[in-house]
């Protein structure tokens, strides 16, 4: 692996999580690489940055954001570290009065979420549609935000309320439903999905599908220029992960969302796996949702989505 004799400063933005935080206080470095971090809170705040301004040599970037934004030809490549992963069969809640019992319910009536290229939302719309049968095209789907890529256009059964409240909707009856509302203080709204964290876990165990949330993306004119970017990166947030690894197994002390990747450590044995071989089938899966929810034009191969020299990672 070649690098440039000039340390290079690469403006980029990704959040502070236990499996990032010693590339962002400097206790590991990738060779070559100085990072020139900006902090944005929330993080997809870089993501919408990235796509409309290619702001940043180095981001953050929601999966089905990078997809999108792939499917637009916006120039810029991801490697395979996944940053944040999530279940999403708890995320989708419902009105207890609103005459949904099933998750087919569903079908000709107005469910909410962020927006249509949200990761979350395709995840969730995949579930509902494989594992319940929810015809998604029969559902009206009401946003109440931008997508971060402006060049996507949506199908025609979605709407937009820009600016709308998920919640305050779903508990008045404004949806039915809503992916990814969190927590609503109201008594009508209730998981959709019966005992939803076993159904993760249950769901997991049969289809091996651990849902990928973000990933990391770098500008193709920066890796045309310096093409060992990519390799030295994907060494360092590895090796930041395998360093907190330990903490995580240990148990004590732990931050709440760190609690969550130890407690699924029940179930598997690395709960932030990372590289194209541990997550070809997840990464088949979020292409191939996307693909059938009208937001990629056909199902991309993965040696077209990420950095040609991590693809035997």
């Amino acid at each position: 692996m070649t690098t440039s004799t000039q340390t290079q400063t690469l403006k980029s933005s990704f959040a502070t999580y236990g499996h990032t935080a010693a590339l962002k206080d400097g206790s590991i470095k990738p060779r070559g690489i100085e990072f020139d971090l900006v902090e944005l809170s929330p993080i997809t705040v870089a993501f919408r940055r990235m796509c409309r301004n290619l702001e940043f040599d180095i981001s953050e970037m929601a999966i089905t954001t990078y997809l999108t934004a792939k499917a637009h030809d916006l120039p810029f490549t991801a490697i395979p570290a996944f940053v944040v992963r999530q279940f999403w069969h708890s995320p989708i809640a419902y009105n207890v009065k609103s005459g949904v019992t099933t998750p087919k319910d569903l079908e000709g009536k107005k469910v909410g979420v962020r927006a249509y290229t949200v990761t979350g939302g395709v995840w969730a719309r995949g579930i509902l549609a494989h594992e319940y049968g929810v015809d998604l095209d029969k559902v009206d789907w009401v946003l109440v935000d931008e997508e971060h890529v402006s060049q996507y256009t949506a199908p025609g059964n979605v709407s937009t309320i820009k600016g709308g409240d998920l919640g305050k909707m779903l508990a008045e009856g404004e949806i039915v439903a809503a992916i990814g509302a969190g927590p609503v203080d109201s008594p009508d709204v209730k998981p959709l999905i019966a005992d939803p964290l076993n159904t993760e876990v249950e769901w997991f165990k049969r289809t091996g599908i651990y849902p990928i949330n973000h990933t990391v993306v770098v500008k193709n004119d920066l890796l045309a220029r310096e093409p060992w970017v990519a390799d030295e990166l994907f060494a360092a947030f590895k090796q930041a992960k395998a360093e907190y690894l330990p903490k995580l197994k240990a148990g004590t002390d732990l931050a709440p969302a760190d609690q969550i990747l130890a407690d699924r450590l029940q179930y598997m044995d690395d709960p932030l796996p990372y590289g194209i071989e541990a997550n070809r089938h997840v990464l088949e899966t979020i292409i191939s949702y996307a693909h059938e929810q009208h937001i990629l034009p056909r199902e991309f191969h993965l040696e077209e989505v990420f950095a040609k020299s991590t693809l035997n990672s």
